[in-house]
């Protein structure tokens, strides 16, 4: 199993805890997924109101790690200080840092994502950047301290799947020993099988389950196809060609 700053978890599918129709389908999705990482949006979840209180309840009762995330932060003043209110309330050095550049597609910027994930990374955050595959700017993440790193698949909530394989590809290559995680885009469990088989850790995903006619189900789904490509990578798979090959030999065929 994928261990992120020293903690090993229990499994290799993280979800996130919004959009969900009730807490009671949050929670069924939760346990049939048997996810190790609820990711927990600081500005959906303020400390004082009873609401979120309630939600926190529901969190620490999944028995999973908890990632705190800076979603919707558009600039690093705001990350920095969504990341120390959120290691406040949910006592966690932990944090996924979001510092989104673009409002249609929720691309990061990659800039204000440097400087943010050096400003915390200073200050003692274990820091998980959602980050495009572009291996300079995940080089620059590294070298200011971010051992995890969380590139897309595609736009947050479009459910497109891998839109760089090659990109996603080289990435993994480029950083053998850094945990990577695909976070955002998977629409299906295909999409997390094929994150899998490319050698990634694990797989980070929020719409796909929450979204669907029967989230807990599809948690169940996605959380099979993870173990799958997970297994498919270990087991060495063949390598594609463009010419057919025979499987059954035919040496030793009788001649007719």
């Amino acid at each position: 199993m994928p261990t992120f700053y020293s903690t090993e978890v229990t499994s290799r599918l993280m979800l996130g805890t919004a959009q969900y129709p009730s807490p009671t389908i949050l929670a069924d999705a939760f346990r049939r997924s048997g996810a190790g990482i609820a990711t927990v949006s600081v500005r959906r979840e303020a400390g004082g109101d009873q609401a979120g209180q309630d939600f926190w309840t529901l969190i620490r009762d999944l028995g999973v790690a908890v990632l705190p995330n800076t979603a919707g932060c558009y600039s690093v003043r705001e990350a920095v200080t969504t990341a120390q209110m959120a290691r406040e309330l949910f006592d966690t050095n932990w944090i996924k840092l979001e510092v989104i550049g673009h409002a249609d597609t929720l691309q990061p910027d990659p800039f204000g994502l440097v400087d943010a994930a050096a400003q915390l990374s200073d200050d003692g955050f274990e820091v998980f950047p959602y980050c495009t595959e572009d291996l300079v700017l995940c080089e620059r993440l590294v070298e200011v301290g971010c051992k995890v790193l969380m590139p897309w698949g595609a736009p947050i909530g479009t459910g497109l799947g891998l839109n760089n394989i090659y990109g996603l590809r080289s990435l993994r290559a480029h950083f053998p020993d850094i945990p990577l995680v695909v976070d955002a885009g998977l629409g299906l469990p295909s999409h997390a099988a094929q994150a899998m088989e490319l050698g990634y850790d694990a797989v980070l995903l929020n719409t796909a389950v929450a979204k669907a006619g029967d989230p807990a189900a599809m948690a169940q789904a996605f959380a099979l196809a993870v173990e799958a490509g997970a297994l498919a990578a270990q087991a060495d798979a063949m390598d594609a060609r463009d010419m057919a090959a025979p499987s059954t030999p035919v040496f030793g065929k009788a001649m007719l």
